[in-house]
């Protein structure tokens, strides 16, 4: 069991950062960080398509390796 949730947690873990490294960044550097900012804080501009999907994904993905981090350690003891 112990293994078994060992081999998960990795394979979640490497699934969670490839899903976080085919997102396109949200703003280009300091630049877009202090002229974009606010278009994306306050805009009204939704996330479409393939956008939606990683972002959806992403959480899915986060929450298991969350909750198999805390079995392991769980099991480790």
């Amino acid at each position: 069991m112990d293994i078994l949730l060992k081999v998960l947690l990795v394979i979640f873990s490497i699934a969670l950062i490839a899903i976080v490294l085919l997102q396109k960044g949200k703003s280009a550097g300091l630049a877009g960080a202090i002229s974009g900012g606010a278009e994306h804080l306050f805009g009204k501009t939704k996330a479409r398509g393939m956008d939606l999907i990683l972002q959806r994904t992403t959480v899915v993905v986060a929450a298991c390796f969350f909750i198999l981090a805390i079995l392991v350690a769980v099991f480790a003891k």
